[in-house]
């Protein structure tokens, strides 16, 4: 079986190779349709999600795939996966729908319930994200140029990252509570990066997501040197019957629930 780390440059391929397509299509005059749940869904979505899932196939015929275009593996044979590749094809379809260019396509690599390797790309920005338990994460900017990771301790002022779409009471109260601070606006999974690169310090999720909006950035910024928590301070879980996360917090390594 090959190592994680041998993996890894091969999965980051993958994904440059899917965000090629998305950055294709997002440069011409795309349609738009919507799923039952009245989110939108673009040609995009699923170009990346074939490329993706056909790439690691090829590359690890062994292990299953769930990707949020394609998750209707019943429970019945997901609840014996214990090593998985989680996708989402693209995270922040609405930020790809509006071009504001913060979308992002996500890979993760879950096992015994646990992200353990994620890579992020963000194809309008030219950004790529990639992290390894155990070994950090890493970014790859627009210029080519490779940069280590790491969260940092925060300012007096903490720099909070919230979604743009989803800011309601809830957050909005959390943020209050922590003090004095700022918001840091980003869209898609590039709110747990910006975290993992120093430009934020928490990112508290008082709201809806699924297990393939969060893995592959979580896997990132655990990488780095962060953490993403449920709000009694238990860890995350992935591969679970229900894929909806509870609520949570990200961050870097200083919060603890209760004391900011």
């Amino acid at each position: 079986m090959a190592s994680n780390s041998s993996l890894l440059p091969e999965v980051v391929r993958i994904a440059e190779a899917a965000s090629a397509r998305v950055l294709e299509i997002y440069e011409t005059d795309f349609s738009v349709d919507h799923k039952a749940d009245k989110s939108p869904i673009t040609e995009a979505d699923m170009a990346s999600h074939h490329i993706i899932v056909e790439g690691l196939r090829a590359l690890t015929p062994d292990i299953p795939i769930l990707s949020e275009e394609s998750a209707n593996a019943p429970w019945d044979e997901r609840r014996y996966w214990t090593r998985f590749w989680l996708v989402d094809p693209i995270d922040g379809t609405k930020d790809f729908v509006n071009r504001s260019g913060e979308f992002t396509v996500n890979i993760a690599l879950v096992e015994q319930g646990e992200p353990v390797m994620g890579v992020v790309t963000a194809p309008a920005l030219g950004e790529v994200y990639w992290g390894l338990k155990g070994e950090g994460a890493w970014k790859r900017d627009r210029a080519g140029k490779t940069l280590r990771l790491s969260v940092v301790e925060p300012p007096a002022s903490k720099r909070v990252v919230a979604s743009k779409n989803h800011l309601n009471d809830e957050t909005r109260t959390f943020i209050e509570a922590l003090g004095e601070h700022c918001l840091v606006q980003a869209g898609s999974s590039l709110k747990f990066c910006r975290i993992a690169e120093g430009e934020a310090d928490i990112y508290p999720r008082l709201g809806p997501t699924c297990e393939w909006d969060t893995g592959a950035a979580q896997a990132v910024l655990e990488a780095a040197g962060g953490k993403v928590r449920k709000l009694d301070d238990s860890p995350m879980e992935y591969g679970k019957e229900d894929v909806l996360n509870p609520y949570f917090v990200a961050s870097g390594s200083w919060y603890e629930p209760g004391g900011a």
